[in-house]
């Protein structure tokens, strides 16, 4: 039988670097839903279709094929058969991630894979709603989360060492809006789960977030 972990918060909390390590430790296969999002958001801007344009959105979500595949460890998202990940990690795709993973109808297409591979293996997803939506049988739930002048602070900082220019003011309006848009949203908001512990990283190390998390795998 599978075991699956949940960890769902807002932008910027750094659910994926917890989850990567944790998958490396507990051996455990990671999905990057968020990139699977990031993936779909590239696809709808290179098809020049505009956030507000609902509509558009929704019929070329279906164009869009995105799959997840390991090399050597890593995760590879491939969108119509080319690799991705070097292009996924802007701002501009991360905002329109944000506004369309709120459409429905990408929504659903890649919670169905994201479903099947939690199925076949032992796995852990980050998101905004993989213990409330995506998997809500998950054995481990976990709301990921850290105020938002420390959420800024680390996506400057990681943005700064890849010698992008960016403005900590803008990232830290970025991420208020953010939040108000996940949260918002008509289908399947960003909320805690009810059966979900709540851990707030604003003044926790990355290795006391992830030993917090694996003392309760060892629990279970």
């Amino acid at each position: 039988m599978s075991f699956s972990i949940a960890i769902d918060g807002p932008a910027g909390a750094g659910k994926s670097t917890i989850a990567k390590t944790l998958a490396r430790k507990l051996g455990y296969i990671y999905v990057d839903t968020g990139a699977m999002y990031r993936a779909m958001a590239l696809y709808i801007i290179r098809e020049n279709i505009k956030p507000e344009e609902s509509d558009k959105i929704s019929i070329a979500s279906k164009n869009a094929n995105i799959t997840i595949e390991y090399h050597k460890g890593e995760q590879i998202v491939i969108l119509n058969g080319e690799n991705v990940n070097p292009f996924i990690r802007s701002e501009e795709v991360g905002n329109m991630a944000s506004v369309s993973s709120a459409n429905k109808e990408v929504r659903l297409k890649l919670v169905e894979l994201q479903r099947q591979l939690a199925a076949k293996a032992d796995v852990i997803m980050d998101g905004r709603d993989i213990g409330t939506y995506v998997l809500p049988e998950a054995d481990i739930k976990i709301y990921l989360t850290a105020n938002s002048s420390v959420r800024a602070k680390r996506r400057y900082e990681e943005l700064t060492q890849k010698g992008i220019q960016c403005n900590i003011e803008e990232i830290e309006q970025d991420i208020i809006e953010r939040d108000k848009r996940d949260s918002n949203r008509e289908f399947a908001p960003l909320k805690q789960a009810r059966d979900a512990v709540l851990v707030d990283s604003s003044n926790m190390t990355a290795d006391e977030v992830i030993d917090t998390i694996i003392n309760l795998v060892k629990s279970e």
